[in-house]
């Protein structure tokens, strides 16, 4: 996944970064052989069985260009969707960054951002 930070035109800092939807299951049909050589063992094999009680039939479904992935900007203050991914946007200019940056839509941040907590204590320990 590319990411690139940017600072913008009002000095606020950006994260930028690309999502790209993928619907791969995690839990295939094809056995992944991470076994070097195989062996009896004592208790009932649940490698090949369904172990899941529910299979899960919904997958959400993204509609438009968001279906083909979508570029996030990400700062302290918010997070915006851009959709088309623009072909240039891990080699451009930070001004055409921050145009795109303008262009995306602002979207409810999910979590609050980490941020590396400043106690002197920590830095006494290191």
């Amino acid at each position: 996944m590319p990411y690139r930070t940017y600072v913008d035109s009002t000095s606020a800092e950006w994260q930028v970064w690309d999502i790209v939807p993928r619907l791969s299951e995690r839990r295939s049909a094809q056995p992944i052989g991470r076994r070097v050589a195989m062996r009896v063992i004592s208790f009932p094999d649940r490698r090949h069985d369904e172990r899941r009680r529910v299979v899960d039939t919904h997958r959400s479904v993204l509609r438009g260009s968001f279906a083909h992935g979508w570029l996030c900007f990400e700062n302290e203050m918010e997070k915006r969707r851009l959709s088309p991914i623009p072909g240039d946007w891990t080699t451009c200019e930070e001004d055409r960054l921050d145009l795109y940056n303008r262009q995306a839509q602002r979207v409810g941040r999910t979590s609050t951002p980490f941020t590396f907590p400043r106690d002197e204590s920590l830095a006494e320990a290191g």
